[in-house]
């Protein structure tokens, strides 16, 4: 398909909008299964680029299992890189057969024509995940461009010996996480509840989601880009007054200095993912078994919601000479529960299949929350209020203007008012200098 024309057809498929396609365009842009799968004759051998560790294990033991379809893993970086290196190799057509992908990244790869439609390949998986996942593999439309791999729901993470040594109760609303806040700042000022950091705009998009908010949308043929849209605003309005009172840190994770404050207690709670135990474990060595998990606070508790940080899938490039066996393999991946199990004990990942998280693999709590042991059940019941994502072609222009923008804004307390308006900004004329047509 040309480029352009490959363009037009993504803007009118924008993840959250109702946009009915005619299944022939749909067909023209995807890969189909007939071509070279059927043409092949012997063993087929595919190519699985993955950041996840250890993958070439589980990929194993499908090789085990399915002499005719040999899997080998190439270990990549994760991230804007790997989505430039599929790009680029997409573009010379070396690309290969899967791809480990992000699901905020989708829309760019097939914006760039490096994902092909499996729709037909994977229809049975549908029911193995939650809607709100699955849309997010369909950018809204009746193609379906990768199987979801894992998830990574928000949920609020506490220290259970200071939150009692303070006399704090586990916030349940934002207005009592701010209260929260404030009570420790005036019982012990040394120490924060938690940080806002600006180094990592997945959080931030995460808790605009929990708010309702809809980054990309269409109209017609055009997107549009709503950053600054009500909720989103709610949220950046919400955070720039705990900072700007002082009442929460503004200081960036994931630096020595925010590993030696949740270390010692200087930070006794963080708004994070299910992967949190992870982070902790090297972050705060100290502290473990000294942690507990709870739901994320809501904005409205008759309608339990949360947001997401992170999460990948499985997809497979129009440049794979056998697609029909790739889009086997990523449905056996992330639905076969032998493989599920192995993806949970040797990659380490919170499996997005809706079984998998109240699974067997599953059953004790991470090392670092023992004291936990409904860990993983509540969060699977978390899980399933994920509300729906919308992400559009340049996620990585909005990400890095989120980190300039309110990076500059957090460290000076002044506000995310111009912060947001600049985030919004910096990704329309982006997507006009792109080429796409941008509704106002």
């Amino acid at each position: 398909m040309p480029h352009a024309l490959r363009r037009r057809v993504l803007a009118a498929t924008a993840v959250t909008t109702a946009v009915v396609l005619g299944a022939t365009t749909l067909t023209a842009c995807g890969s189909g299964s007939g071509d070279e799968d059927e043409a092949a004759s012997g063993p087929v051998s595919l190519t699985y680029w993955s950041w996840a560790p250890n993958m070439e294990k589980v990929a194993a033991i499908w090789n085990a299992e399915h002499p005719d379809i040999k899997v080998t893993v190439q270990k990549q970086a994760s991230g804007d890189d790997l989505v430039t290196k599929i790009i680029t190799a997409a573009k010379a057509h070396q690309a290969p057969d899967l791809v480990q992908a992000e699901f905020q990244a989708l829309p760019t790869l097939v914006s760039n024509d490096a994902l092909a439609d499996i729709s037909k390949e994977v229809s049975g998986a549908k029911d193995k995940f939650a809607p709100g996942l699955w849309q997010q593999t369909t950018l809204g439309s009746d193609a379906v461009y990768a199987v979801p791999q894992d998830s990574g729901p928000l949920m609020f993470f506490y220290r259970t010996d200071l939150f009692e040594k303070y006399g704090l109760t586990v916030p349940t609303t934002w207005d009592e996480f701010a209260a929260t806040a404030r009570a420790l700042k005036a019982k012990a000022p040394e120490k924060s509840l938690t940080t806002f950091s600006a180094n990592d705009a997945g959080l931030f998009a995460g808790l605009a989601q929990q708010a309702g908010a809809t980054w990309w949308t269409t109209e017609g043929q055009k997107w549009k880009v709503g950053i600054d849209d009500a909720a989103t605003r709610k949220v950046a309005d919400f955070w720039a007054g705990l900072v700007k009172d002082g009442a929460i840190d503004n200081q960036p994770m994931y630096t020595p200095a925010w590993n030696k404050a949740l270390n010692t207690g200087e930070q006794i709670a963080w708004v994070s993912a299910v992967w949190a135990p992870g982070t902790l474990t090297t972050a705060a060595p100290d502290t473990k078994g000294k942690w507990a998990m709870a739901p994320l606070p809501q904005w409205d508790t008759a309608k339990p919601s949360t947001g997401s940080w992170g999460g990948s899938t499985t997809a497979v490039t129009t440049d794979s000479k056998h697609k029909a066996a790739a889009a086997e393999f990523a449905t056996w991946l992330n639905t076969d529960p032998e493989a599920l199990t192995a993806l949970v004990k040797e990659a380490g990942i919170y499996p997005a299949a809706s079984a998998a998280q109240s699974g067997p693999a599953l059953a004790n709590p991470p090392e670092f929350f023992a004291n936990q042991p409904d860990f993983f059940t509540r969060a699977a019941e978390i899980a399933r209020t994920t509300a729906p994502a919308a992400w559009g072609p340049n996620v990585n222009v909005a990400y890095s203007a989120f980190k300039d923008e309110f990076g500059k804004a957090a460290k000076a307390r002044s506000g995310f008012d111009k912060a947001l308006t600049s985030m919004q900004d910096l990704t329309v004329a982006d997507l006009k200098k792109q080429g796409f047509e941008v509704a106002r």
